[in-house]
This record gives C-alpha cells, sequence and structure tokens, in this order.
C-alpha cells in the first residue's frame, strides 16, 4: 500500500520544506489561523517554480462561512483561472448554501474553471448538516478528494465518520482526512481505510528582533507576533518514514 502526505503548506517556506521533508504533495495557502486562504498570485507562482512535487491550491477569499457573495465569487472563479494559467496541479475550493448542503452550482462553476485539473472539496464539508447526502452530490459533481475531520475538532476524533465516508464512498470519490494529524495517531485513520493524508505539521518558530512589536497585529490568542508557524521538515521525514515502513 502506498501513502500518500499532502502537507498544508502556509508559504513558500513550508512548501519547500514539504519537499525536502518527502511529501507527495501541498496545498498552498495563507493565513492558517483563519483555517486558510488564497495565497498571493507571487506566492503561488514560486511555488509552481520551486517545486517538483504537485501545488495544489486553496481558492478561499476570506475566512469565516462558506456561502458567498457574488462579488467573492467572481474573485474565485478568477484565481481559479490564473492557477490554471500557470500550471498548479490542482485546486481547493468549494461552496455551501446557507442551509448548511452543497452548493451544487456554484461548485460545479468552480469546477468547469479548473479544466480538468484535480478538484478537492474543502473542509466547508465539515459543515454540511447531511455529510453521507452531501458526499453524494460531490461524487456527482465528479470531485476527485474531499477533506474533512470527520466534523470533529481533529481528524482523530472525526474518525467515526470518516470511516463511514471512506465506505460509503466506494472508491468514488477520495476521502482525505486532516485536522492534527501526526504520528502518534494516524494508525487509526489507516484503520478506517484512508490512503491519503492531510497536515500541517507546523511548528512555531521564535523570531527575535531587537525592536519587538508594540501593537498585536494578528488576530489569533495563540500566538505571539515572534512566533512563525513553518512546516517542520524533521516531523514530515518521520511521517514519511512511518508510513513507508507500514506499507
Amino acid at each position: 500500500m502506498k501513502y500518500t502526505i499532502e502537507i498544508c503548506a502556509n508559504g513558500l517556506t513550508s512548501a519547500i520544506n514539504a519537499e525536502q521533508g518527502g511529501a507527495n504533495r501541498i496545498e498552498l495557502c495563507d493565513n492558517l489561523w483563519e483555517g486558510g486562504t488564497t495565497p498571493s498570485m507571487a506566492t503561488i507562482e514560486m511555488a509552481v517554480q520551486l517545486l517538483s512535487i504537485p501545488v495544489f491550491v486553496l481558492i478561499r477569499p476570506r475566512g469565516g462561512d462558506f456561502t458567498y457573495t457574488d462579488l467573492e465569487f467572481q474573485l474565485m472563479k478568477r484565481e481559479i483561472e490564473y492557477c490554471t494559467e500557470i500550471g498548479v496541479a490542482g485546486i481547493v475550493s468549494g461552496v455551501l448554501l446557507s442551509d448548511g448542503s452543497i452548493d451544487q452550482n456554484r461548485t460545479r462553476e468552480l469546477i468547469e474553471r479548473s479544466c480538468g485539473l484535480p478538484f478537492t472539496f474543502h473542509r466547508a464539508f465539515d459543515h454540511v448538516a447531511e455529510p453521507l447526502s452531501a458526499l453524494d452530490d460531490l461524487i456527482e459533481l465528479g470531485v476527485d478528494r474531499v477533506l474533512t475531520s470527520g466534523q470533529k475538532t481533529s481528524a482523530a476524533k472525526g474518525k467515526a465518520l470518516i470511516s463511514k465516508l471512506v465506505k460509503h464512498a466506494q472508491n468514488h470519490i477520495i476521502v482525505l482526512p486532516g485536522g492534527g494529524i501526526n504520528t502518534e495517531n494516524i494508525e487509526g485513520l489507516i484503520e478506517a481505510g484512508c490512503t491519503e493524508f492531510h497536515l500541517s505539521a507546523k511548528e512555531y518558530e521564535q523570531r527575535t528582533s531587537n525592536h519587538p512589536m508594540k501593537v498585536p497585529m494578528n488576530g489569533s490568542k495563540d500566538i505571539s507576533e515572534e512566533q512563525i508557524a513553518v512546516s517542520n521538515i524533521e516531523k514530515i521525514k518521520q511521517l514519511r518514514k512511518m508510513l513507508d515502513e507500514r506499507g
């Protein structure tokens, strides 16, 4: 069995670390503390140029919910067009309706704009009202993967639903678990039938400065201004080694 590691890379340093650590691909994003948003055009372009592994790009114009205004949706479509123009390997996106169901019309438009690139429906799935019905909708739309923590705060805690989704999918769509995955809990997700895994493998690097920040600039209460979240090469290598030995 071959297992795939997808690193949620919140910038170029994390993207490069992902490749050096042995990841199979990345999902490039920004603003992890908001659950991820679309990275800048320059970041996307440089990642495609610098990496030899596939670069999937998150298309999410803001944090918060997954229902969008017409203007936000137009932006999402244009960002996907840009990604197809510069050679990204896949798109990660999706839209919900206000009742907690998949917005099939808008999601279909995003898939069509992706011009045949692999399409992952992101963790908006963790907010759907009826997950098995929503999975059927994604299969009908031709979505390649669905990223989910099993509607819990971590994939390990959501293992029961993830297992149900894998069985329900019947190989028509890849169930990609994500959320707090590490060497200590990945075995349970393998037992649930998963073969691909999404994680950031992040550590907070302490940045020092002779002129410290005087006014808070981030919205996260969990980290200081001097701490930078970066995907850690050694964590990725450890997981790669574990999966290779198991396979």
